[in-house]
């Protein structure tokens, strides 16, 4: 094996574990979501947890975050709950940041 190949393979085994890390993240991010979007709409306990499994498999819909921030854009609308975008996304930002301190600190 080369050096080149033996970089190329660091390099693809340092992207699947990037990759890894990721998805983690975002999961353990919409879970946190769900929860926090849980209160916002006054759920408590298994009702709670409940909701916040809807939220990570909302994020099975498409790429991206957008069907996250869409399923609970239109629970807070339903339920006539009064949080605006940003503070939504600010909520998805945050959460993320936690999520990769979470994970790092257990890995």
């Amino acid at each position: 094996m080369t050096t080149f190949d033996k970089r190329e393979e660091g390099f693809e085994k340092q992207f699947a574990h990037d990759e890894e890390l990721r998805f983690k993240a975002t999961a353990r991010r919409n879970k946190l979501l769900g929860l926090w979007a849980a209160e916002q709409l006054g759920r408590k306990g298994a009702e709670a947890d409940a909701y916040a499994k809807e939220v990570v498999m909302a994020d099975f819909e498409e790429a991206g975050e957008t069907d996250v921030f869409r399923k609970i854009r239109a629970d807070f609308d339903a339920k006539g709950v009064k949080v605006s975008d940003a503070d939504i996304r600010r909520a998805m930002n945050e959460l993320l940041a936690r999520a990769v301190g979470e994970i790092k600190a257990s890995g």
